[in-house]
């Protein structure tokens, strides 16, 4: 009895290893995927109150220029948000008067092609460019000032904080802003776009009617010649009768 015991004993041992190794012996975890593409259009509806902006980086493609450059450029990208109380606060008919290419800047103007945290929003060296361009090819920018910890964003035209982060991961940073940036090149005082000149009329111009009107006409003028003539021949036929 004792010899099958020990008979036994190195296989229960080696039983109880295996199912030891069994119990302690986990699945390892899935490694994490690559992260998706960046899209801001849903980063904006994540937020919850950015409607008119989302339509116009839709309507305006530069929606799609952001996600291009965010997933591709070595630089990164930051991006200004207005919420939809910033547009309604603007002064009525604003965007309507914009035409499509000013609209394209406006929104242009709202993204800078380079990553930037809030710290280092704090102390950035001013101009900061936008993607924003005039005919002329200069780079429309922004100023950035702080107040402790508080930054704000100058355009010249206004100014407003920069608050919430709605992302500030490499590479895009998405900053709310509760104004819209309006850029001085095309908001300053001085930037009032003249009237298009109205289209030029086919009617006759009125002076022309009017000396049309005071010239004598070459038809009466020899009307009254010929008049004149035919009363001077009857007279001399008329003498010659009585003569005769």
């Amino acid at each position: 009895m004792t010899t099958i015991h020990l008979t036994l004993a190195p296989l229960l041992i080696l039983a109880a290893v295996l199912l030891s190794t069994e119990i302690t012996a986990q699945p390892a975890a899935p490694a994490p995927g690559p992260a998706g593409p960046i899209n801001i259009t849903a980063i904006l509806e994540k937020g919850g109150q950015f409607t008119t902006f989302i339509h116009l980086l839709n309507t305006t493609q530069v929606g799609n220029q952001i996600n291009i450059q965010a997933n591709s450029s070595s630089e990164g990208m930051t991006v200004f948000a207005p919420t939809d109380n910033a547009f309604q606060n603007l002064k009525p008919g604003t965007l309507n008067k914009l035409s499509y290419d000013d609209q394209v800047k406006l929104i242009l103007y709202h993204v800078s092609p380079k990553f930037y945290t809030l710290d280092d929003l704090l102390s950035v060296s001013n101009p900061v460019r936008t993607q924003a361009s005039g005919r002329d090819g200069a780079v429309y920018g922004l100023n950035f000032t702080s107040q402790g910890n508080q930054v704000n964003v100058s355009t010249g035209v206004v100014e407003t904080r920069v608050s919430n982060e709605l992302r500030k991961e490499r590479p895009l940073a998405v900053y709310v802003v509760d104004m819209v940036l309006l850029p001085e090149e095309m908001f300053g005082e001085n930037k009032v776009s003249p009237a298009a000149p109205g289209p030029k009329s086919n009617s006759p111009d009125v002076s022309d009617d009017s000396d049309k009107a005071g010239a004598p006409s070459d038809k009466s003028g020899s009307g009254e010649m010929k008049a004149g003539i035919g009363f001077a021949l009857g007279l001399i036929f008329f003498f010659l009768k009585l003569v005769v």
